[in-house]
């Protein structure tokens, strides 16, 4: 069976060593929205980036423990997201977090499942962006929240600006510019402008893998990125889209940039 509906997507840019007491925090994150029965929630590990420090995250072969970027998605109807923030809040001490709307496709084996599903869905129908978010009258944490951009570029792993792979020179950059953060994401298989398909098999040596680049931040800051990736970005493609932005930091509540 499938329903269709307007929800609401988390997204926790935070790094693979973040931790609560003894355990990950990426598990005590995916458990606890298990615990409240959420919808979906999906940990994606990154191979480069920036803390929001601006720290640059990357796996060393010298280094005993990994520092990465991860994305941890949650999907759910605006309520239940919006309960869901009160939880990370309590775990997170560190990192970004970003609310866009979804227009969402579940797909159920029998009736009901389904029955379940639909009564977390919202109307489907034409909505403004945002508007499907908690509202911050009902959800104080989202009276912090400030908007945002969040921009993808998606090219191929093989891609060089100046002698160095492009996903590198686009940190590099935000980094020099400030950004709040960036995640370099590496796919196993895709294609891009030319339609050839790329993909990891055990035999095949080529490297030229998809690659998406997330960078989080304030419409300005985004904007100030734009001129550099006009020229590096000679084959790609390039999204941007509206979300509302939560940045947690030690010892402080969710708040806006200072």
């Amino acid at each position: 069976m499938k329903l269709e509906g307007e929800q609401t997507l988390l997204r926790l840019y935070l790094r693979n060593t973040d931790r609560h007491g003894w355990s990950s925090l990426a598990d005590v994150l995916v458990q606890r929205a298990k615990a409240k029965h959420l919808a979906g929630a999906t940990v994606l590990r990154g191979i480069f980036g920036l803390d929001v420090q601006g720290t640059l995250l990357e796996s060393k072969w010298w280094s005993f423990v990994e520092h990465v970027p991860i994305i941890i998605e949650f999907v759910d109807e605006s309520r239940a997201i919006g309960g869901f923030l009160d939880e990370v809040a309590a775990v997170v001490h560190e990192g970004i977090a970003t609310l866009e709307r979804a227009h969402v496709l579940v797909y159920r084996q029998n009736r009901i499942a389904a029955e379940r599903a639909a009564m977390r869905r919202d109307v489907p129908g034409r909505v403004a962006p945002l508007s499907t978010l908690p509202s911050p009258e009902d959800f104080p944490a989202m009276k912090m929240s400030e908007e945002g951009q969040l921009l993808r570029v998606f090219c191929g792993e093989s891609d060089t600006w100046e002698g160095q792979p492009l996903y590198r020179a686009i940190v590099l950059k935000a980094k020099e510019l400030g950004l709040a953060g960036a995640t370099v994401l590496r796919g196993p298989m895709g294609f891009g402008a030319n339609s050839r398909v790329h993909t990891a098999k055990l035999l095949d040596l080529s490297t030229d893998l998809p690659i998406v680049i997330e960078l989080v931040d304030s419409a300005a800051k985004i904007e100030s990125l734009l001129p550099f990736l006009d020229q590096a970005v000679t084959e790609g493609l390039i999204t941007i889209e509206a979300v509302r932005i939560l940045r947690y930091r030690p010892g402080h509540a969710p708040a806006e940039r200072a």
